[in-house]
């Protein structure tokens, strides 16, 4: 009985350590649970909020890398999506994908207008993505839902699909 009771013990030693593992690749590659940090998704997420992000959406990103081992997807319109932005999660939507016209106009103040939407750019914001007429190929324009208080697409350029890490399901 004695070596009946030893193997339980060394078997639930056994999966503690393998349960800490299954749990650790899960978050990295699968599914995460992510918190929002600021008012740049507001009304959709507001600061705090929980969101459960999908890794797998658009392929197997390696980890904390803007490089896939493994890429089936790219981002849709409207897909709100997580990518990398100066070594920082960015939760963004992505509002134009790779050939989407840009129409930007600067009759009363600078704007840009894709896919319907509209928004505001300051003369900084006009100067950098003036000269571009569509999303180039492998990028997409991801912008905050609350473009006032946003630091996006806008000032930092495109974004590449190869920083894209995963896609929100819900919060």
């Amino acid at each position: 009985m004695n070596t009946n009771r030893t193997a339980k013990k060394d078997f639930l030693w056994l999966c503690i350590p393998l349960g800490i593992l299954a749990g650790f690749i899960l978050k990295l590659f699968v599914i995460d649970i992510l918190h929002i940090s600021g008012h740049s998704m507001e009304p959709t997420f507001s600061n705090g909020d929980s969101v459960l992000v999908n890794r797998l959406a658009y392929g197997i990103a390696k980890p904390y890398r803007t490089t896939f081992f493994v890429q089936w997807a790219e981002p849709l319109t409207n897909d709100i999506v997580i990518y990398l932005h100066d070594n920082k999660i960015v939760i963004k939507r992505c509002t134009a994908v790779a050939g989407d016209q840009l129409d930007f106009s600067c009759d009363s103040g600078y704007s840009l207008k894709v896919n319907g939407i509209s928004v505001e750019l300051s003369v900084e914001q006009y100067q950098k993505m003036k000269s571009y007429s569509k999303v180039p190929e492998g990028y997409i324009l991801a912008l905050g839902d609350n473009p006032s208080d946003s630091i996006d697409s806008r000032d930092y350029g495109f974004v590449s699909v190869k920083n894209v890490t995963g896609k929100v399901l819900c919060k």
